[in-house]
């Protein structure tokens, strides 16, 4: 076989065997814990509630819709002036991704007191 291909192999292979012997590891540790009386709770300490992905989520899509709206805007600024073209589409692109940054910040926080 050529050494190309088993790079590639074992490069994989070894991803896939500690990522196995992880989590085999672990289930079996919680087995045994289960076996000895011990309360499932334990398995949920340092567990962060579910609305960081909510969050996330919701800052990550008005950042790309700033960055879309960035684009667009530096196009049409582009199209119909006499702007540096050069100067115009990062100046638009991170001035829109900010202010959507800014909108998620806004948002999460009053999401954040409900």
């Amino acid at each position: 076989m050529d050494a190309e291909i088993l790079i590639p192999i074992s490069l994989f292979a070894a991803i896939f065997g500690i990522v196995y012997l992880y989590f085999s590891t672990r289930n079996k540790e919680r087995l045994a814990l289960i076996e000895k009386g011990a309360d499932a709770s334990i398995f949920m300490i340092g567990k962060k509630s579910s609305s960081f992905g909510r969050f996330f989520i919701l800052n990550l899509s008005l950042l790309l819709m700033g960055i879309g709206l960035g684009v667009f805007l530096a196009l049409l600024l582009d199209t119909y002036t006499a702007m540096d073209e050069d100067g115009i589409y990062p100046a638009c692109i991170f001035f829109m991704g900010g202010l959507g940054l800014f909108a998620g910040f806004n948002l999460t926080k009053k999401l954040d007191t409900e």
